[in-house]
């Protein structure tokens, strides 16, 4: 019984061979789920490592960088409204100057008169004229009666003329009819040659006849003339003789008078006297008038904005003295030209005054509504850098560095000014560019939270 329940030696063998076999299995696949296990870690974390590696000098780096904050620039609206100063001047105003020579007899108006066109505004006693006024109508009616009486002589001439035209047709019948008894024997050759030398005379006294006629024609036609020369002088005479009336050319408002009574008065000139002599100088006018009912403002636009300014376009105006009022005005024409000193277009508006409260010589706000087809971008006038190289801005590009732009700059509005060119709306703009920030520098942008 023992002995069948005793183990064979080889029984005991074979389990520990087993055990050993079982032991050696796990431990081997213990070393290989490590090395599996450590492939994988070293597959996930050595790139974030050297992601975190690169990350961390990155913002090693940007910590040693100078921040500054950028903007980018915005694009202006298309409707705008713009605010010019403007000078308003009369629709119509002219000096008046004495065309006659005289004395100044009497003024009619005064400063600030309002008066009617062919109003009498002053009178002057000019005798010169008036006796150079008889002298050529004298002379017209003298020429005149040159021409009647050449006239007359013409007449006679050609009476004349027909008389001796008869007198010929008689002495040529009579030569004719002796010529035809001479052939007959009836009178002697002497007789019939008489009859022609008659004949003859006739005949030269008709030609002398034809050329008196063409004389008095001649003459008819000189006299004609002068009395047209006459009659001019006379014309002209009168004319300056009504100029003793100095009358208003248009309605408007005496805005100077510079002539009192009894002043010695030139023609084509006003007389006044200098400051400093004694001498009377003859280079003013008698009177100044303008017309108020409608009046115009002048205004200079800036070239940028010319182009968007149409004929019959309104515009909104305003003085200073009436801010109450707010008087429309319409765009009547253009210089069609930019003043190469100003680069601005000389723009005339009219504006109706009626109730005469504008004043030629104020100064005015002329308020535009304008459209613009490409609108300007509008930056920061803190962004602005304007030294030796011009107007120009900071911009940071792509690889963080500083770039400086020129620009041309337009409106200014205080804290924003417009930029007509040197942008494409991209950029990133330095807000306050300082002297650190020079052409090249590595910055960090910072952008403006909203």
């Amino acid at each position: 019984m023992d002995s069948q329940h005793r183990p064979s030696p080889d029984s005991e063998e074979q389990k520990t061979s087993k055990k050993q076999k079982r032991g050696i299995g796990g431990i081997g696949w213990a070393v290989l789920g490590a090395v599996f296990f450590g492939s994988l870690l070293a597959i996930g974390i050595l790139p974030r490592l050297g992601q975190k590696s690169e990350l961390q000098a990155a913002v090693k780096e940007a910590s040693t960088l100078a921040s500054v904050n950028v903007i980018t620039p915005r694009r202006a609206t298309g409707a705008t409204k713009v605010e010019l100063p403007g000078s308003v001047v009369a629709q119509n105003q002219t000096t008046i100057y004495a065309r006659s020579t005289g004395y100044l007899r009497r003024w009619y108006a005064d400063i600030g008169d309002r008066v009617r066109a062919g109003q009498l505004l002053a009178e002057i006693d000019s005798p010169d004229t008036d006796q150079q006024v008889l002298q050529a109508k004298a002379e017209l009616v003298q020429a005149q009666a040159n021409v009647s009486q050449t006239r007359a002589n013409l007449a006679k001439s050609v009476s004349d003329l027909k008389q001796a035209r008869a007198n010929l047709l008689i002495a040529r019948q009579s030569w004719e009819r002796w010529q035809v008894l001479v052939k007959q024997g009836a009178v002697p050759q002497q007789d019939a040659d008489t009859k022609y030398a008659t004949y003859q005379a006739n005949l030269a006294s008709v030609e002398a006849a034809q050329n008196t006629i063409n004389s008095d024609s001649a003459n008819i036609k000189a006299a004609q003339a002068n009395a047209y020369a006459s009659q001019a002088n006379f014309q002209r005479n009168t004319v300056l003789q009504s100029y003793k009336k100095v009358i208003a050319p248009f309605a408007g408002v005496i805005t100077a008078r510079n002539v009192n009574t009894g002043v010695l008065i030139s023609a084509g000139n006003g007389n006044t006297s200098t400051s400093n002599t004694n001498t009377s100088n003859s280079n003013s006018s008698l009177y100044t008038i303008a017309a108020y009912d409608n009046l115009k403002v002048n205004v200079s636009v800036p070239q940028s904005l010319s182009q968007s300014l149409e004929t019959g376009q309104t515009a909104q105006i305003t003085v200073r003295e009436l801010p109450q009022r707010v008087f429309t005005g319409k765009v009547v024409r253009t210089s069609n030209a930019i003043d190469p000193t100003t680069r601005t277009l000389l723009t005339q508006l009219e504006v109706h005054n009626s109730d005469a409260t504008l004043r030629p010589g104020m100064y005015a706000n002329v308020r535009f509504a304008i459209n613009r087809a490409n609108p300007p971008f509008v930056v920061p006038d803190s962004a602005l850098v304007v030294n030796a190289g011009g107007t120009q801005v900071a911009t940071v590009t792509k690889d963080h560095t500083v770039h400086y732009q020129k620009v041309a700059v337009g409106r200014d509005y205080g804290t924003e000014v417009e930029i007509t060119s040197g942008l494409t709306g991209n950029e990133s703009l330095i807000a306050t560019p300082t002297v650190d920030e020079t052409e090249g520098l590595r910055v960090q942008p910072v952008a403006p939270t909203k």
